[in-house]
């Protein structure tokens, strides 16, 4: 069963098939920043799951601190970034959960790995059971 999602306003619109081959919470700078919050959730999908249905994103590309390249693509109206890109993981889009439409995918994405674990905020609590890890 596909799962729907999107920005915001409406504007760009994706659907996603099947179950995610990852879900990771991600401590790093870059995820603080496009989440606007401390830690960013994530689930990963093989690319051939992914479907745009609406809209065209806007993209942006930089090198993480990891050097590998990332791309995050973003509604050019309303600012929210729905999936990113990274060439540490060719052929996969990193989903942020909170742009699926279903509140349900909230529960059903609990992280079995942290991310840069080592940047979590001292006041944010390790998932019990989650893998930490200090790369990506």
């Amino acid at each position: 069963m596909a799962q729907q999602g999107g920005c915001m306003c409406g504007n760009v619109r994706y659907s996603v098939e099947g179950e995610p081959v990852g879900k990771a919470l991600c401590h790093c700078a870059d995820c603080r920043k496009i989440s606007g919050s401390t830690y960013s959730t994530n689930a990963i999908f093989p690319g051939n799951q992914f479907k745009l249905t609406q809209g065209t994103p806007k993209q942006h590309a930089k090198t993480a601190n990891s050097g590998n390249q990332i791309t995050s693509y973003f509604c050019g109206d309303c600012g929210s970034t729905m999936w990113r890109e990274t060439s540490a993981s060719e052929g996969t889009k990193i989903l942020k959960v909170g742009t699926l439409d279903d509140a349900s995918a909230m529960a059903d994405a609990k992280p079995v790995t942290e991310l840069f674990s080592s940047s979590r905020a001292p006041w944010v609590l390790a998932i019990p059971g989650a893998q930490q890890k200090d790369a990506m």
